[in-house]
């Protein structure tokens, strides 16, 4: 519990003063997200889990884009979740969007949501900010249906662009403590085999992200 507590205080000192306009500077280098949310295409009437919600811009954009879907994210800093809540009323779609606090890395969605599992859930540029990030894929794993798909966007290794830039990205982002996961498509290709799913990996602009479809079940 200590730890979730630590790692929440440090994501509102993080986002505290930023809050106000992420979403403004983000959209310039969080890559991928809305391929994510066009590839989700959930079944009619199914459910999408965001793990990391942040401002709930993705949660929106999804609500938008499948009409008939039940959203639901969580995230553990107040400060996310807060701005989180007020875009989503702004947005009109506060009984489609369920919001609530957790940590990545233990959540339980039947606690949280009353729901165990879910059709689609999704990780946008999140694993590179959470230190136990293998336990987070493992959770994530958890709550994805046997016939359900989880797609993860990420920052990938950039060896496909020059050297300098490589370096001067990973030092910029070490200062808001996030790091690319060199070893994430190793570790998601043995959770997907041990849990029976396919794995479906591309890098994205030279190496700048990568983009994870994990797959149903064999047999689902």
């Amino acid at each position: 519990m200590t730890m979730a507590v630590d790692a929440a205080g440090h994501m509102d000192r993080i986002y505290r003063w930023q809050v106000g306009f992420y979403d403004l500077t983000r959209k310039y280098y969080l890559l991928g997200r809305d391929q994510l949310i066009s590839d989700l295409r959930p079944p009619e009437g199914g459910s999408i889990l965001e793990v990391g919600c942040g401002t709930g811009r993705n949660l929106i954009r999804a609500a938008r884009a499948y009409p008939h879907a039940r959203l639901f994210g969580f995230d553990i800093s107040d400060v996310m979740l807060g701005e989180a809540r007020v875009a989503v009323e702004r947005a009109g779609l506060t009984s489609r969007i369920h919001l609530a606090k957790a940590d990545a890395a233990s959540f339980d969605p039947q606690a949280l949501f009353g729901e165990s599992a879910f059709d689609r859930v999704f990780c946008s540029y999140t694993l590179s900010m959470i230190p136990p990030w293998r336990e987070t894929i493992d959770r994530a794993l958890a709550a994805t249906a046997p016939a359900g798909r989880l797609h993860i966007v990420d920052f990938g290794e950039q060896d496909g662009l020059p050297g300098w830039f490589g370096r001067a990205l990973r030092a910029w982002l070490r200062s808001f403590s996030v790091e690319p996961r060199s070893e994430l498509r190793g570790v998601l290709a043995i959770a997907a085999q041990d849990e029976g799913r396919t794995v479906k990996a591309a890098d994205l602009w030279r190496g700048y992200a990568v983009s994870t479809i994990v797959g149903p079940r064999a047999g689902a």
